[in-house]
């Protein structure tokens, strides 16, 4: 394909880069009139005029994730990653309007009782285990270190306790033979319902802003609701089938070919080891499948996205980069959110 430089737009005067650590509530109306009034000073086309398609896929861009004191901030290295990845997130936006077709957030979902959470697993005095501090291995459960709740089996199983057992020591398994990470027991984060679920409010203004200017209905992918299975990524639970091999979870198959069909698809978000390295993995599989050489329409936004690093606890850093490493070695672009957007 030829080069095609693109020229990028001011920032809009209301942004605030010191705002967006804050929670706080968009003028909706306010931010559409001034919208239109943006693309026609600018000559900001409707994104269905576009002849080149670009999608620009964010990764749980939640305040569960991304504000200080929130149940899980990622902060990386600098101790405060999310948000300063937050900032170039939104300046990567407005600057871009009118080449992003397509903005695809994801928002991780999620209820109190879930196998990642602390009341599904209790040890032997009845205690839950501590979480971010706490993961379960097969051999935890055979060894009677952590065992299921009995009293969850009502609402998740029914009231068949035999039966969750068997599925929380397959899931248990299942995650250690496909080489995943172990069931880490999160603090609860994401919660339906609750302000930690929203979108970070200067990012969710930024989106909005495009999607009026571009006149591009924002698409919310959602994720992470199913109590017996994690779903770190988008496009696909950690385990998909049960104990008796029925299925658990399905594949987002259409999001899947929806992505591969658009020219170019921009990637940040958080966590970058976890929930956007797991999604980017995903992708490259169903890549992989059909040609490899559609990994060379991925960009990586390396600038806009963070490890999860707990001090003195856990630090996916290593894991995070060693990920992207490969992503790149498979023809993935790693790029910055200040690079001039010059895919064609």
């Amino acid at each position: 394909m030829n080069t095609q430089t693109t020229t990028q737009l001011p920032i809009p005067l209301h942004f605030n880069p010191e705002e967006v650590c804050q929670i706080w509530r968009v003028p909706y109306q306010q931010r559409a009139a001034e919208a239109e009034i943006w693309a026609k000073q600018h000559d900001i086309k409707a994104a269905s005029l576009d002849k080149n398609r670009i999608c620009l896929l964010l990764i749980d861009v939640q305040n569960t994730f991304c504000i200080p004191g929130f149940e899980l901030f990622v902060g990386g290295k600098s101790g405060n990653g999310a948000v300063d990845d937050n900032v170039r997130l939104c300046e990567f936006i407005y600057r871009n309007l009118r080449v992003i077709t397509k903005i695809v957030p994801t928002l991780d979902t999620h209820t109190a009782t879930q196998i990642f959470h602390p009341i599904f697993w209790v040890n032997g005095a009845g205690e839950h285990p501590t979480p971010a501090a706490t993961s379960i291995t097969p051999a935890d459960v055979e060894q009677g270190i952590w065992k299921v709740n009995p009293a969850v089996a009502d609402s998740v199983t029914n009231g068949d306790y035999e039966l969750l057992e068997k599925h929380a020591y397959h899931y248990l398994k299942q995650l250690s033979q496909n080489g995943k990470y172990p069931l880490t027991v999160w603090p609860y984060h994401s919660m339906l319902g609750g302000i930690g679920h929203a979108l970070v409010s200067s990012v969710e203004e930024a989106i909005f802003f495009h999607g009026i200017a571009r006149q591009s209905q924002t698409q919310f992918e959602i994720k992470g609701e199913n109590p017996l299975t994690e779903n770190y990524s988008i496009l696909r639970p950690e385990v998909l089938e049960d104990f008796e091999q029925r299925p658990l979870a399905q594949k987002n198959t259409r999001l899947i070919k929806q992505l591969l069909e658009y020219d170019a698809v921009i990637i940040g978000g958080q966590a970058k080891s976890h929930c956007v390295a797991w999604t980017i993995d995903d992708l490259l599989t169903e890549i992989k499948q059909i040609d490899a050489t559609l990994a060379k329409k991925i960009y990586l936004l390396e600038d806009s996205t963070s490890p999860v690093v707990v001090p003195g606890v856990v630090d996916y850093t290593e894991q995070a980069d060693a990920a992207f490493t490969r992503f790149a070695e498979t023809g993935m672009h790693i790029v910055k959110s200040s690079e001039p957007v010059a895919f064609f």
